[in-house]
C-alpha cells in the first residue's frame, strides 16, 4: 500500500444542536476533476483526481461511511444530522485517489 500523504488544511468543519438534533456541515476544499475535461492548451485529457472514501466519528464511534465517484462538484459540501448534544466531537477524514488524506474535526455547539 503506497504512503498516505496528510492535508489538515483543507476540510472546514461546523455543528451546531439544536433539540437534540445536531447539524453538521464541512466543506472540503478539492478539485475533484473527472478526468473527461479535456486540456485546451495540450488537447489531452486532465487526470481524474477524486475523494474516493470517507468517513466521520462521533466521540470516537463511527457515524457515516461514502464512497464517491466522479459525480461530485469542486470543494465538495456535505450536511447531515444525528441525534446529540453539544459538546460532541465530530471527526471527518477523506482519502482521494492520489492517497491523500483530508482531516477536519469539530465540537458541537
Amino acid at each position: 500500500m503506497a504512503e498516505q500523504k496528510k492535508d489538515k488544511r483543507t476540510v472546514r468543519v461546523h455543528a451546531r444542536e439544536q433539540d437534540g438534533i445536531v447539524q453538521v456541515k464541512a466543506l472540503i476544499r478539492h478539485p475533484m476533476e473527472t478526468g473527461l475535461r479535456r486540456d485546451p492548451t495540450t488537447g489531452g485529457f486532465w487526470p481524474e483526481h477524486i475523494i474516493t472514501e470517507g468517513v466521520v466519528w462521533v466521540n470516537g464511534e463511527l457515524a457515516l461511511e461514502m464512497q464517491w465517484s466522479i459525480a461530485i462538484s469542486r470543494n465538495p459540501f456535505i450536511e447531515f444530522r444525528y441525534r446529540g448534544k453539544k459538546g460532541d466531537r465530530i471527526d471527518l477524514r477523506l482519502v482521494d485517489n492520489y492517497n491523500t488524506v483530508f482531516e477536519g474535526s469539530g465540537v458541537v455547539q
